[in-house]
């Protein structure tokens, strides 16, 4: 194993899935890709919480620059000085995804705010949530994604779709962030006497 390979590799892939989260947290902001939605408020409540951008996003992105932003160390003293930087930076990455990941499902779970009909009028609510006594959940049954929700249009599968893919980003970013402190910690017990090569900085 080499820390400095190993931090670079994880850098880049937690840049790649972060941009993947707020480009995804974006969208969930748009349905239809109108911004009126948002100005009125009728947008899911898990996707205004924007977790995708501050947190899968800004701050993962922010942490994996710091994974590798460190000069180049100069002894043995300042390679683990740095090895404890990455734990603690990568811990705050582990955290913000982790969190990211919670809400993504969870309004995923939660199914869109949407328009729909009552027994007496139309109203803005989130029509598809899981009830007991009445169905498990519109995930379980895809007869329920047309003809519930009137405005924005195809806002069930929208959010399937995005909230799908912003879990699975943050999930896989939570996976590499918790790989990452292992290895760091690692670096931080062995030393540079675990790889042969010296920690690089590398540009993120």
């Amino acid at each position: 194993m080499c820390v400095s390979r190993c931090l670079r590799c994880v850098a880049i892939s937690l840049v790649v899935l972060a941009i993947i989260c707020m480009l995804s947290n974006i969208l969930l902001l748009l349905p239809e890709l109108k911004i009126h939605f948002l100005l009125e408020g009728h947008v899911t409540r898990e996707a205004t919480w924007v977790t995708g951008l501050w947190g899968s996003g800004f701050l993962v992105a922010l942490g994996a620059r710091a994974f590798v932003r460190s000069s180049r160390a100069g002894g043995c003293c300042a390679f683990r000085r740095q090895m404890l930087c990455r734990v603690v930076h990568s811990v705050m990455c582990l955290l913000a995804a982790g969190f990211c990941c919670l809400v993504s499902f969870t309004g995923l779970c939660q199914g869109p705010l949407c328009l729909y009909n009552t027994s007496s009028t139309q109203t803005w609510g989130v029509p598809l949530q899981p009830h007991p006594d009445s169905h498990a959940g519109y995930l379980y049954n895809r007869t329920l994604w047309s003809g519930v929700c009137l405005e924005p249009r195809g806002v069930v599968q929208w959010n399937v779709v995005l909230f799908s893919v912003m879990g699975s980003a943050s999930g896989l970013q939570t996976v590499l962030c918790g790989a990452n402190i292992l290895n760091s910690v690692l670096g931080l017990i062995l030393g540079q006497g675990l790889c042969h090569n010296q920690v690089i900085p590398v540009s993120v």
